[in-house]
């Protein structure tokens, strides 16, 4: 299985949120990432467990 690897920018832009908001994300632990060197990464995995973890509460 092949997992797509995003740039900050571009979660930000399929979420619909500013870079900003994504970095908040990623400090306050509710989006999983990770640095290849000085850049920060994050898995298409880690995105779409967000939006599936946000999706459950708003439903509860």
């Amino acid at each position: 299985m092949t997992t797509a690897v995003l740039t900050v920018d571009q979660v930000a832009e399929r979420l619909g949120i500013s870079r900003w908001k994504v970095h908040d994300l990623i400090r306050s632990h509710e989006l999983v990432s990770f640095k290849i060197g000085r850049c920060r990464r994050i898995s298409e995995a880690a995105m779409d467990a967000y939006v599936s973890l946000r999706t459950e509460q708003e439903a509860a």
